[in-house]
């Protein structure tokens, strides 16, 4: 049996499934976020969102600086509450 290539290890999304979505028209980092939660894990795409790029680029034909990175929001890396609670006691 063939082992999975995983590409968000958060939320465990192959590379297969990707390039299912990707073909039937899902062809932009958000639009993939939305249907397969890709860059929602604890890393928040620093772990996927290159290689999928890659794969969008690759399956539409355009350069990967074409290719719109989709939307980050904040945090953008894990913060410990503790910090905000000291920023607010302040």
């Amino acid at each position: 049996m063939a082992k999975a290539n995983i590409v968000c290890r958060c939320e465990e999304v192959e590379m297969k499934e990707i390039r299912e979505w990707i073909a039937r028209g899902y062809d932009t980092f958000d639009e993939l976020k939305r249907e397969l939660r890709i860059g929602m894990g604890p890393c928040q795409g620093r772990g996927c969102r290159d290689i999928i790029i890659r794969e969008i680029a690759k399956a539409t034909g355009k350069t990967i600086a074409e290719i719109d990175p989709g939307t980050m929001r904040p945090p953008v890396k894990p913060i410990k509450i503790s910090l905000l609670a000291e920023d607010a006691e302040r």
